[in-house]
Formats: structure tokens, sequence, C-alpha cells
């Protein structure tokens, strides 16, 4: 087993080294909601327990906002399970969420949209 030179616990052949269920702790459900499009960003404040290097590898992303799919995709995790370890940081303080800004009635006008679409797909 060849481990790769970024990640000690990502093997080339085997993939992850230490399995979803163990990085959450088993739990499959987080304490707090979050959408995939939920950004969330680092506080600053420590954290008071102890938590583990997946904990801190998400907290290390945090330094500027970044949604939940981006996330897990960084720590090649599911998203329930990067949704567990972002719910642990946000209980402890470590983190903020903002919810996505939902569209409302000045939202972009879809003949400009298919317009821009078309345009690109000329291009190409």
């Amino acid at each position: 087993m060849a481990a790769t030179a970024g990640d000690p616990w990502l093997d080339g052949d085997a993939g992850r080294l230490i399995r979803p269920y163990t990085v959450s702790g088993g739990r499959t459900r987080p304490t707090v909601s979050f959408d995939l499009l939920t950004l969330v960003m680092a506080t600053g404040s420590r954290p008071h327990s102890q938590l583990g290097p997946d904990h801190a590898q998400v907290l290390g992303l945090c330094g500027r906002p970044v949604s939940v799919a981006e996330i897990a995709a960084h720590i090649r995790q599911p998203a329930v399970v990067t949704k567990v370890l972002l719910s642990d940081l946000l209980d402890c303080g470590a983190v903020a969420t903002r919810k996505p800004t939902l569209l409302g009635p000045d939202s972009p006008d879809l003949a400009l949209l298919e317009a821009v679409l078309h345009g690109l797909r000329a291009r190409l």
C-alpha cells in the first residue's frame, strides 16, 4: 500500500484508508441542517474540546467563505460526513454559516440567460 504524498490517509490503489463512518464517529445525522450551498467560514475561535484531524482539515478550508459541497470535495468525503464534521465545528463556535440566497423577484431574465448560453455555445 502506497500512501500519496499529499495525504497519508489516502492509498493510490485502495482509496481512503479511514472509512467515512469512522470519520463521523458512526453518526449519520448532523446536529444542524446544512444545504450543499450553505457557506461556511471560520470564526477564529478555537474549539474548547479536542477535535480530530478531519475537523482540523475542514477548519483549515474555512478561511474564506466556502460551500459545504466544496468542502466535501476537498476532503473526499460524502456530503453527510462533511455535514457531521461541520455541525461539530458549528456547535463549538469554530465556524459560522450563511444559508444560500434565494433569487427573488429581481432574478435575471430567463430570455437573457438563454441568449448568453447560446452565445457561449456559439463560441465553442
